[in-house]
């Protein structure tokens, strides 16, 4: 009776075993299909092109000859965010051999409008900047109006005292 047990509780084990197999053998195959399939959709799809800002290397790799502009403002960011909105794909390079430090915008030559019309728009956000007064430089100002005021005010109030 003990032996009949054992022979079942391992002719039991045995198929599980296999049965575990099995599953983990059919799992790895449909894994491997299913990375097969990804990887031919890729392929028919074609490379993926970026766009927007970019290095050089993938610029002058895209054989749609480039162009150059020279930039001697340091605030390159905000010239960023307008080619980002004219939809120009470009590259940014710091030529440090200068000082101070200007950069070279690399473009697409056929993107050469959209630039034109995004460089006009990033002048004169930068004019505008510059007309416009900080905001320290307008807090000082109105620190020093305050502080004049004030001992305007104590000037006033001595002179009235000694009356």
């Amino acid at each position: 009776m003990q032996e009949e047990i054992e022979n079942r509780s391992v002719t039991l084990i045995i198929s599980g075993t296999k049965l575990t197999g099995r599953v983990l053998k059919m799992a790895i195959t449909k894994y491997l299909a299913h990375r097969k399939e990804k990887k031919n959709s890729k392929a028919r799809t074609g490379p993926v092109v970026p766009h927007g800002r970019q290095t050089v290397k993938q610029l002058v790799g895209q054989n749609a000859g480039v162009s150059n502009i020279e930039i001697t403002d340091s605030n390159i960011r905000s010239f960023d965010r307008v080619a980002r909105k004219y939809g120009v794909d470009y590259a940014v390079k710091k030529d440090r051999s200068v000082s101070p430090p200007k950069y070279l915008v690399f473009f697409k030559a056929r993107d050469a409008d959209a630039l034109t019309a995004a460089f006009t728009e990033f002048t004169a956000k930068t004019v505008n900047r510059a007309k416009k007064p900080s905001v320290l430089s307008r807090l000082r100002q109105f620190k020093d109006l305050v502080k004049a005021n004030t001992v305007d005010r104590v000037k006033h109030k001595e002179q009235e005292r000694t009356r």
